[in-house]
């Protein structure tokens, strides 16, 4: 991908994308979801769905826990909600415009707020799998970013302001609804790597010194793209794991799934909760 092919291809794209989801019929959304490895779950309101396929200039390629959907959700008569179900990352052969392609377009289509979950290891000895973080800042190691190349000055400033990526007004109101529905939540800093190999105890002692609580192979490229493009962010991640040297078992991804599916609960009543909450959008 040369410098200018954002501009020249993706941004073209985007509009074909907008231009499809109104021929479909379904309203604008205000808000746009996006679910983590296993944490896709069953949320009232739908109305409809397409294959994440049907959106997008290129090929989707499967991963294990993403069913690489997108619904419409209405958890109010007037908040129509983009749901995507299954999220795409870079270590699947994605270029970093491509990985944020659907947080443009949902942004494009008149979301303000971008809700995501995300799998996460554990940096902490007392970190247990279940245990649900919602992250206050993150750290960029990916070696990537989305906002390379000549972009079109309407998606914003080349230089946003990272400050408060994760709306502390969006947290705030994950507490006060976590605490009514008695469901323990903590906050954190998210170390974002490339994957898709587990990070090694070397690095893990890293990312503590540097300051991270949770890692993990996705959500920092598509925060800073929501940024870029005015969208306030709200992540909840799931503590899947313990990372590598927290403790001695090895680490291995259907065990990302079953964490997921047995914290499914408390995600889909916290996830509801906010959906519905008048001071979201």
């Amino acid at each position: 991908m040369t410098a200018r092919d954002p501009d020249d291809h993706l941004a073209d794209a985007l509009d074909d994308s907008v231009r499809h989801w109104d021929r479909m019929g379904w309203p604008r959304p205000a808000a746009m979801l996006v679910s983590g490895s296993g944490l896709a779950v069953e949320l009232d309101g739908a109305r409809g769905s397409v294959a994440l396929q049907d959106l997008l200039p290129f090929e989707v390629h499967p991963v294990a826990g993403h069913p690489h959907e997108l619904e419409l959700l209405e958890p109010l008569p007037d908040r129509p909600v983009l749901y995507q179900r299954g999220r795409l990352h870079p270590y699947q052969g994605y270029t970093p415009h491509e990985t944020v392609f659907p947080i443009r377009l949902g942004a494009l289509l008149g979301a303000k707020v971008l809700l995501m979950t995300s799998a996460v290891g554990g940096l902490h000895a007392d970190h247990r799998p279940g245990d649900l973080v919602l992250i206050r800042d993150q750290l960029n190691l990916s070696g990537m970013n989305p906002l390379r190349g000549q972009l079109p000055e309407s998606w914003g400033s080349r230089f946003p302001d990272m400050t408060a990526a994760y709306d502390p007004a969006l947290r705030a109101l994950a507490q006060r609804q976590a605490a009514e529905l008695g469901i323990a939540v903590t906050e954190g800093i998210y170390a974002g790597l490339a994957g898709p190999c587990y990070e090694t105890p070397a690095e893990v002692r890293m990312l503590r010194t540097l300051g991270g609580d949770v890692a993990g192979m996705s959500t920092v490229l598509e925060v800073i793209a929501a940024r870029q493009i005015g969208m306030r962010v709200l992540v909840l991640s799931l503590v899947s794991n313990p990372a590598a040297g927290v403790q001695e078992t090895p680490l291995v991804h259907e065990e990302v799934l079953a964490a997921a599916a047995a914290a499914h609960d408390d995600i889909r009543r916290l996830l509801t909760a906010l959906l519905r909450d008048p001071e979201l959008v």
